[in-house]
């Protein structure tokens, strides 16, 4: 796969439609400064994808458009088009050329197309990044980016070497898929808390369905009964009215007859009056006529008694001389039968007034009685009428009612098809719930082992991790500890004498495991010097401080030792010494004599057996003919060396395991963290 051409339209400097093509192998472009060399592998990234205007040397996005120059105008849209070769199907397309088009306009607007047809800028990065190449991988190296790359911190220049390597497009995948999984996992945290939400909410709703039911037939049955009770009631009330109304027309009749009645009575009573009215006079007349008659009586029987007591007195009383008698006596009787007359005028007269009072008295009785039971009557049919009036009001109190319970009915009816329609769906939400939870727990399931496993996988590498942590801490507390012993143990070695003269203490040429007994066995020896011995290291020694220095020049490795029958348990004390070959002679000659032996009664039977030889042991004490050295004391410098360079190798040994754990820790944090990943992701 190779890059075929380049086309640019409005691009930058590049105003003209311009197509650069490329052969199989090397390719150049040259030209003086400001030619627009860069602005071909500008066009290069951001036919790619680049979406960084700094990267491209440029304020805004539309820089890369043409803006004008001399007499050229400003262009509206620059378009690059990058041809590539995929005759070998390294893109993973069904195109043996592939051509990526990227488009911008001046208003930000950008279009991109593969082979001529739509695409994304999604489908651009998927298409190139499966090749190696791409916005985001480092096949453009620009000004500065070798300086960059070589100045960059190991961990950057890691990432460098990944992404040339192809990892980009893994490591893009892999955060691509992790990102699904952390989205489809909170998806599925989202559907399990709707899903238990939904739970909590169909016990109630079921409930609320039952009750809905259960009110839907008590509403029924409510509804029943209530057009059952209105409808008795109105045929009552009809049947009432009915009735009343009857009543009333016979109460119309009674009040008519009694009306007529009374229209009767009222003309006889007006009969009555005018007789009475007519009888009146002649009562009053007759009665002034008794009045006068009895007054008249009452006259009479006066002077009829003056006269009978004057008759009596006669005798006694001189001659009478008024009227005659026989006149007054005529006149008595004739008065008597007027008084008679009159008594019985007046006698006729009271019994006429009599006979007149009794009849107005009955004529007002039934006056009276005409007048109440036209009053009881009357009152009677207010009460009828006021009856038909209330029974009527009634009526249409209940017709209004039952017009009520009826809309009412009709809205519980409206309410409970609602109920019924909200129960239908819930009930059907329900059911696609129940599925897709069905649904998701099929999914969940495999999901719930690897999350299971990922989250088992995620807690062994953290427990690794810090199991890793701890082990460390602990190497570098060991490795800091040893640094500080050899830091104290080079401080306790004596300062070489400043002669002016390259030597090199003893200690440091020699290596050994009884560091002790080599100290021993050395004596003064062990703070000697190495070096090259000439007249003017003797001069230089003349005034300094006595010091024994072995001679380096033309020295080689000695390998002789004494003829003596050593025990199995004894061997020479050079052959545990690891020597520089400049200083094995004078140190063979030296130690000839030692042999390291492994305790005291050893090192007297082998002294007593050859008193030429010296033994030592592991711990320091040292035997001779006739003498024996032990005790504690400073250290020499060559145990001081030696302990120094046992610190040195383990120090080296620690760093070195210090440095395996730090990539065994590095690779535990990546398989850590992907781990969590993983883990987070199922």
């Amino acid at each position: 796969m190779h890059l075929k051409s380049l086309t640019l339209k409005g691009f930058k400097s590049f105003a003209s439609a311009t197509t650069l093509k490329f052969e199989p192998g090397i390719c150049a472009v040259v030209g003086p400064n400001g030619s627009g060399k860069s602005n071909v592998v500008d066009a290069l990234a951001w036919v790619m994808g680049e979406g960084s205007a700094k990267t491209l040397r440029g304020g805004k996005m539309q820089d890369v458009i043409f803006a004008g120059a001399g007499e050229r105008k400003a262009l509206g849209r620059a378009e690059v088009t990058l041809t590539i070769d995929n005759a070998d199907g390294a893109l993973p397309i069904d195109y043996t050329e592939v051509s990526v088009t990227r488009r911008m306009f001046r208003d930000g607007a950008s279009e991109y197309e593969i082979n001529g047809a739509k695409a994304r800028l999604m489908d651009i990065q998927e298409l190139l990044s499966d090749s190696g190449i791409g916005r985001e991988m480092h096949i453009i190296v620009g000004q500065g980016k070798l300086a960059e790359i070589l100045e960059s911190r190991p961990e950057d220049r890691r990432s460098y070497i990944e992404e040339a390597a192809g990892v980009l497009k893994h490591r893009r995948r892999k955060e691509k898929a992790q990102r699904k999984l952390i989205g489809m996992q909170a998806n599925l945290d989202r559907l399990t808390d709707l899903t238990e939400e939904l739970g909590k909410q169909l016990k109630p709703l079921e409930r609320q369905a039952q009750a809905a039911q259960r009110a839907a037939t008590v509403q029924a049955d409510l509804r029943d009964a209530r057009l059952q009770l209105a409808g008795d009631r109105v045929v009552r009330v009809r049947a009432e009215f009915a009735d009343a109304k009857r009543q009333a027309e016979l109460l119309d009749e009674q009040v008519a007859v009694a009306t007529e009645a009374l229209e009767e009575a009222s003309g006889q009573q007006i009969e009555l009056e005018d007789e009475l009215n007519e009888v009146a006079p002649q009562a009053e007349a007759a009665q002034k006529l008794w009045f006068d008659l009895s007054t008249l009586v009452e006259r009479l029987a006066a002077t009829l008694r003056i006269a009978e007591e004057r008759a009596n007195n006669a005798g006694a009383v001189a001659r009478y001389q008024g009227q005659d008698p026989e006149d007054l006596e005529a006149r008595a009787n004739q008065a008597d039968e007027e008084h008679a007359e009159l008594v019985e005028a007046a006698e006729e007269a009271a019994e006429a007034l009599e006979s007149i009072r009794e009849e107005v008295a009955e004529r007002r009785e039934a006056f009276d009685a005409a007048d109440k039971e036209h009053a009881a009557q009357l009152r009677a049919i207010a009460d009828r009428r006021e009856g038909v009036v209330r029974l009527i009001a009634e009526e249409e109190a209940l017709s209004r009612q039952a017009e009520a319970s009826e809309q009412e009915l009709s809205r519980s009816e409206d309410g409970v098809n609602e109920s019924a329609q909200k129960l239908r769906t819930s009930r059907q939400e329900a059911s696609e719930v129940e599925e897709k939870l069905a649904g998701f727990d099929r999914e969940r399931t495999p999901l719930d082992e690897a999350h299971v496993r990922a989250l088992s996988e995620s807690q062994a590498a953290d427990l690794r991790l810090e199991q890793l942590r701890d082990e460390q801490r602990v190497r570098e507390r060991a490795v800091y500890t040893l640094r500080s012993r050899i830091e104290t143990l080079n401080s306790t070695i004596p300062p070489t004498a400043e002669i002016g003269y390259d030597l090199q203490p003893l200690a440091q040429m020699i290596s050994t495991k009884y560091d002790v007994a080599v100290a021993v066995a050395l004596g003064a020896f062990a703070e000697s010097q190495a070096g090259e011995v000439g007249d003017d290291l003797i001069g230089a020694l003349e005034h300094a401080q006595r010091t024994t220095v072995f001679d380096t020049s033309g020295g080689s490795e000695a390998k002789w030792r004494m003829d003596a029958n050593l025990p199995k348990d004894a061997a020479w004390l050079l052959d545990h010494i690891v020597a520089v070959p400049e200083v094995s002679q004078g140190l063979t000659r030296v130690l000839a004599d030692v042999v390291l032996v492994k305790d005291f009664a050893t090192a007297r039977h082998l002294v007593k057996e050859d008193p030429r030889l010296r033994a030592v042991t592991p711990d320091g004490v040292m035997v001779g003919e006739g003498w024996v050295s032990a005790g504690t004391g400073s250290q020499s410098t060559v145990e001081v060396t030696s302990k120094i360079q046992a610190a040195e190798q383990e120090l080296e040994q620690a760093t070195q395991d210090l440095e395996e754990l730090s990539g065994t820790l590095e690779g535990a944090k990546l398989a850590a963290e992907d781990a969590r990943v993983t883990a987070a992701g199922a």
